[in-house]
């Protein structure tokens, strides 16, 4: 796709976004339609004051001139009625194309790969699903339309000067080919500033979002001011482009002032004399002033509204790159889920986040349905990305994953996911109550069910006494809940799910010894006839495990149960041998 930053304008560009005009398409040609009368409505005024002038108060015929009076006010009116619904529907169509692009674009944001929101700035993805479509609707409501009837009132006002008299027309547009030019200027430097502006807005969105997420951090290890310093920097150059388009506007307004003074300047001059020499009247040189300003405030505006629409291609380009991104993961398999039970396979799996950086080198391992699998090994070992492969959510280089002997990609992904429940560590929940963040808008999940999968877990007591009970609102990411009350609530999530596949994600590592009994009690509900992974940071926690694989550098370096591997007195033995030491040194201090 060619940019728009060139300087040729992008038609296939337009034409991408024209297409989602096409449902709307009554209500634009209604738009259409009323900017062209009410260009055309400009018009009478000025030949409708002439008349009178010539016709009605030189000869000093009051009953002539109450007519004209009426007719200018019915006229005005009208154009006050079109001008209402053309602005109206012109907003209208921008808000229904904006509606139907943004939920497009967040359509095909929650499908990328988490890989693709690893490497992009999510403050980048909120500039394009938000504000970037935001500028997309000022292209209808105040670019495309009205440039149609501005271009139409400029051509019909010079058909009625040169109409009217050609003399005075020709003398009254001296100024003209200078306010192009003038306008040619702007155009170039407003479109500029207005692209870096663009940019800076992106810039800062990010910033933002980045850092009030990170709050905590920058609290923790005092980095208040340097922060501050950094967003005043970028808070600064983003000022300093919109100067840019400020100091554009200062300068450009002035000059059109300026030139429009000069056509009124040589009208006069030269329209008196014509007046004393009777080729031209006083209606007309009275018609030709608001002719003049007819004429220099489109061309003004034109500027203006052609930065609009290019500002709305700036952003077009942006988002359609969005919905240009191939970062999905491919959706091929038309196998349901219906009739596995439960079985995981995988098989020589070799995987990279970054070209041949292995993370996992040859892994094959077995579960049997309704068994319990854990998986031990320093950070970054790679045992996330073992659970991130069998969901799919990464791709793997080479191997393959089964589940019942089918193989993971000729299972329909949604079928895929709908089969397991993952609890993480980093326990996520939205803005919402309780009993949202379980069902997470399941329409067929009850409320009995989800308070008897909290009795289950172990969790119904608390959430009663909390104002509202499930109704209770937890606030961004759950901060008005404790580590270890998040938790319970994603274990609930999980269970009320029902899935044939249960994974933990080292889910007891960052709670206390206390909360920690809870979340034994409600692993082994979860865990209860059904094929679990479980990520386990604290040994602990997986003693009865049905096998336990021991991850190192990507690789299985043992694999047996708790009591076997103890025996073998390897890397297992080590690593249990110093987290037992650790937790007797903790008790003891």
């Amino acid at each position: 796709m060619a940019s728009i930053s060139g300087k040729a304008f992008d038609y296939s560009l337009f034409k991408r976004v024209m297409k989602y005009v096409r449902p709307y398409r009554a209500i634009f040609y209604t738009t259409a339609f009323l900017s062209i009368t009410l260009a055309f409505l400009g018009l009478i005024k000025p030949v409708l004051i002439q008349f009178t002038i010539d016709d009605y108060i030189k000869a000093l015929d009051e009953e002539g001139l109450w007519t004209m009076t009426a007719i200018m006010i019915g006229i005005l009116f009208l154009e006050s009625i079109f001008q209402y619904f053309f602005t109206l529907l012109g907003n209208l169509l921008g808000q229904n194309v904006i509606m139907d692009l943004r939920n497009q674009t967040y359509k095909h944001v929650i499908r990328f790969k988490l890989k693709h929101f690893d490497n992009t700035p999510i403050g980048q993805l909120v500039t394009r699903t938000v504000s970037d479509i935001e500028t997309i609707a000022e292209m209808f409501a105040d670019g495309i339309l009205v440039i149609i009837g501005d271009f139409l009132k400029i051509i019909a006002v010079l058909v009625c000067m040169f109409y009217i008299n050609w003399d005075l027309a020709l003398i009254t547009l001296i100024p003209i080919p200078i306010l192009f030019f003038a306008t040619s200027v702007f155009k170039k430097v407003i479109k500029k500033a207005f692209q870096e502006v663009r940019e800076q807005v992106s810039r800062l969105n990010t910033f933002v979002q980045e850092h009030v997420t990170g709050m905590s951090i920058v609290q923790i290890f005092n980095r208040e001011e340097v922060e501050m310093d950094a967003f005043s920097k970028i808070n600064k150059q983003h000022r300093n482009a919109h100067i840019k388009t400020v100091w554009a506007y200062s300068i450009f307004f002035p000059v059109v002032e300026v030139l429009s003074a000069g056509s009124i300047a040589l009208l006069v001059w030269y329209g008196l004399g014509e007046v004393v020499e009777g080729i031209a009247s006083p209606g007309e040189i009275f018609s030709f002033t608001l002719f003049v300003h007819m004429l220099y405030r489109p061309i003004r505006q034109l500027a203006d509204r052609f930065n609009t629409l290019q500002m709305g291609m700036v952003s077009s380009e942006r988002v359609f790159k969005v919905l240009d991104t191939e970062s999905t993961i491919e959706n091929k398999g038309t196998r349901s889920s219906d009739g596995l039970e439960g079985n995981i396979s995988f098989k020589h799996v070799w995987f990279a986040y970054n070209d041949e950086d292995w993370v996992l080198k040859d892994v094959s391992f077995e579960i049997e349905k309704g068994k319990s699998l854990a998986l031990v090994g320093a950070t970054g070992a790679g045992k996330s990305s073992i659970i991130n492969l069998l969901g799919r959510y990464y791709e793997i280089n080479k191997g393959e994953i089964f589940i019942d002997r089918t193989n993971i990609n000729e299972i329909e992904l949604n079928q895929l996911r709908k089969m397991m429940s993952i609890v993480l560590q980093d326990v996520f929940l939205f803005s919402d109550s309780i009993y949202n963040n379980i069902t997470l808008y399941s329409e067929t999940i009850t409320k009995e069910e989800v308070i008897a999968a909290a009795k289950k877990i172990g969790a119904h007591d608390f959430i009663e006494r909390l104002p509202g009970g499930y109704d209770y609102d937890v606030k961004e990411r759950g901060t008005m809940l404790s580590v270890g009350q998040r938790q319970l609530i994603s274990f609930i999530r999980a269970y009320v799910h029902q899935p044939d596949i249960l994974i933990l994600d080292e889910a007891t590592s960052s709670i206390d010894s206390e909360s920690e009994e809870l979340i034994k009690h409600a692993t082994e509900v979860l865990t209860e006839n059904r094929t679990s992974i479980i990520v386990a940071h604290r040994l602990s926690t997986i003693k009865n495990a049905d096998k336990i694989l021991v991850v190192d550098k990507g690789q299985i370096v043992e694999e047996g149960r708790h009591d076997e591997l103890i025996k073998i007195e390897g890397y297992y033995k080590k690593l249990y041998d110093y987290q037992f030491k650790s937790e007797e040194e903790t008790q003891y201090n």
